[in-house]
């Protein structure tokens, strides 16, 4: 596998966006969004004596489901998340820095010469059709995020006590019903291995299977990951201990999100942060550029030496 690929991984909510991007849902249902993750924030605990163990990353998906089925979002789907997702608005610099931390490489004639390219993700416990329907969808190379369905399969299992199979005459029509897949805080870890064995662009790979260093895809060091949390310390911790770069955001004049990357910092799970700042000259731009380069000079150099080592002396006259 040529090893020239990479890999700018971003997180969504306080990375990309300065709030959750589920807003624009409770605006639409005129629900008090508070109440809402004030509730989600008891569930473990009241599931808890039910003798129910939840997620507490992602139990927020079943109290959605819960919304809908007692008529608090009405008809929701994935459709209607889809264009939710047009009204989520970024921080500075966003969408615009997807192509420029492209353009590092693309406009760099020597780094042509080895086809090096810059791809962006995105991995989060948000929704999936709220990011393909907003504004940076199209700049990205793949999504990873938590997904409803709609109309769940139905079974052809035969009860029992039946001959005949129990056909219970439910249609949820076109609303989310059950939850398809869930990204949480600790799965995303399994991304960034996916992303490594190329698993997204050939699904054939397993990836619990073993493969061999010079195989994968996209070496963790070639990897930028961008967040702006506790949350995401196993990320963090997995790409810098291989080598790949680490980058913690906060927004302007958030003091507490200051001291939350700040302690990052001081414990070595990051190695920079800056504001959620993107334009062109702040520092998260320049620093994520200068990443760039710097990976790129990296595999532009192992390049060379694969050049020379491959070439042999030409011949001469014996003497």
């Amino acid at each position: 596998m040529v090893q020239n690929t990479i890999a700018i991984v971003w997180d969504f909510d306080k990375t990309l966006i300065r709030e959750y991007m589920q807003t624009p849902i409770f605006e639409k249902f005129q629900v008090d969004q508070e109440k809402f993750w004030a509730e989600v924030d008891q569930l473990p605990r009241k599931y808890r004596e039910q003798g129910v163990k939840v997620e507490r990353d992602t139990v927020y998906l079943n109290h959605m489901l819960t919304c809908v089925n007692q008529g608090i979002f009405p008809g929701l789907n994935n459709q209607m998340l889809y264009e939710l997702g047009k009204e989520l608005r970024f921080f500075a610099g966003v969408p615009e820095i997807f192509d420029k931390l492209r353009d590092v490489v693309q406009k760099q004639p020597k780094y042509k010469d080895c086809r090096i390219e810059v791809e962006h993700y995105i991995v989060s416990t948000g929704l999936t059709q709220m990011i393909k329907g907003s504004a940076v969808n199209p700049f990205i190379d793949g999504i990873w995020g938590c997904e409803f369905i709609e109309t769940p399969v139905k079974s052809e299992l035969v009860s029992a006590n039946t001959e005949q199979p129990i056909v219970f005459d439910i249609d949820p029509g076109k609303v989310i019903s059950q939850i398809g897949t869930i990204i949480d805080n600790t799965s995303k870890t399994r991304v960034v291995f996916e992303l490594r064995k190329g698993v997204n662009k050939h699904p054939e790979i397993n990836v619990n299977g073993k493969m061999n260093a010079d195989a994968y895809r996209i070496p963790f060091k070639n990897m930028i990951y961008i967040a702006d949390g506790p949350s995401d310390v196993p990320v963090f911790s997995v790409l810098k201990k291989n080598g790949g770069k680490t980058f913690a955001v906060y927004a302007h004049g958030d003091e507490k999100g200051l001291e939350q990357v700040d302690t990052l910092l001081q414990n070595g799970r990051i190695d920079a942060f800056g504001e959620a700042d993107y334009t062109e000259g702040s520092t998260s731009y320049l620093w994520l550029k200068s990443k760039v380069e710097m990976i790129a000079d990296r595999i532009y150099e192992e390049y060379l030496e694969e050049i020379k080592a491959a070439t042999s002396l030409a011949p001469g006259h014996i003497v």
